[in-house]
């Protein structure tokens, strides 16, 4: 019957080395051992046999000085033996650690998920800052880390103080979970940026917050989410993944800047509502192969893009609604071969 000398696959998740079964290994190291010996042996003995045979008179082949030329090899061979046993005890040994260490980040990261789910709100702080770090520590499960604080904002939220389902202390909650991920977005550079991972905030609520000077390179969704109030800031900050999406998203109140913000890749506001409050492109620049604010709604507020720049690909405001908004456009720049499809927007000076 034939033996399968295949190692075992190591289950998912699992640090401990992939090594073949000690049954199987033990047996086969015992006969390599003696094939090992018997070939030092009669290599050996070969080698005197011949040195005597080329002396004159010929001499009998000294079987002690064999014996002592294979001893020595076997010594060196089971040095050898010996060094990889060392090290196959490190791989043992390394597993453990990991799995330790596996184990701790796991039991932290299940407090952590606990105490924001907390009904108090100093706990639910809490459970922010201990998140964060955990997802600093754990790179292996940091995208997991930042898509649980993503949720929490996409939960459902009534910032009206006096809602039924309104929770004490739960903007502070919410804001301090936007500062965390704008503090990980400011230094791309760093061993701990989350700038490159992906941030899902569809459907979430904002009253307020600061991403100001953030560097979004990673997937980055505001699909459908809603600005009511406060004053929501990406000041001076820098979307460079392939698409930016704010599609559906809602602007019913809130003060939003995006002055000088650097928009490259794929920019959509594809249905976005423009409903009140102030939203400002001012000093912006767009880069794009396309920048889409086709069906949108301009319904009340303002919305300026002053000295916006537009430069390159497809700006559209294709079936865009206006009926109340102020919409600026002074002193807009567009260059670089940019293409135009103009609603009923007042259509800006091309230079």
């Amino acid at each position: 019957m034939a033996i399968s000398l295949r190692r075992r696959p190591a289950p998912r998740g699992r640090y401990t080395p992939n090594l073949w079964p000690v049954w199987l290994v033990a047996p086969l190291v015992l006969v390599l051992a003696l094939l090992v010996s018997w070939g030092i042996y009669q290599y050996a003995y070969d080698y005197f046999a011949q040195a005597a045979a080329e002396q004159k008179p010929a001499k009998q082949v000294n079987v002690n000085e064999v014996l002592k030329a294979t001893v020595t090899a076997l010594t060196l061979t089971g040095a050898v033996l010996a060094g990889l046993y060392a090290y196959r005890k490190q791989l043992l040994s390394e597993g453990d650690a990991h799995r330790a260490d596996a184990s701790q980040l796991a039991d932290r990261y299940t407090t952590a998920a606990e105490q924001l789910g907390h009904e108090q709100a100093a706990v639910r702080l809490a459970g922010v800052y201990a998140l964060a770090r955990l997802a600093d520590d754990w790179e292996e499960q940091r995208q997991v880390c930042i898509d649980v604080l993503c949720a929490y904002l996409r939960m459902p939220y009534d910032p009206d103080p006096a809602a039924p389902e309104h929770r004490a202390g739960e903007r502070e909650v919410r804001w301090t979970i936007i500062s965390v991920i704008r503090e990980h977005l400011r230094a791309p550079d760093s061993p701990t940026s989350w700038c490159t991972y992906s941030l899902d905030f569809t459907g979430a609520t904002f009253d307020g917050g600061d991403f100001s000077h953030s560097h979004f390179r990673g997937t980055v969704s505001f699909v459908g989410a809603t600005f009511s109030s406060g004053t929501v800031s990406f000041v001076g900050a820098t979307f460079s993944g392939n698409v930016v999406n704010f599609d559906h998203a809602t602007f019913s109140g809130a003060t939003v800047d995006f002055v000088a913000v650097t928009f490259s890749g794929m920019i959509g506001f594809f249905g976005a509502t423009f409903g009140g409050g102030s939203v400002s492109f001012d000093q912006a620049t767009f880069s794009g192969d396309w920048v889409s604010f086709r069906r949108a709604t301009f319904s009340g507020g303002t919305v300026s893009f002053w000295a916006a720049r537009f430069g390159g690909g497809l700006v559209s405001f294709e079936q865009a609604t206006l009926s109340g908004a102020t919409v600026d456009f002074g002193e807009a720049t567009f260059s670089g071969g940019t293409e135009f499809v103009w609603g009923p927007l007042p259509r800006p000076t091309v230079a």
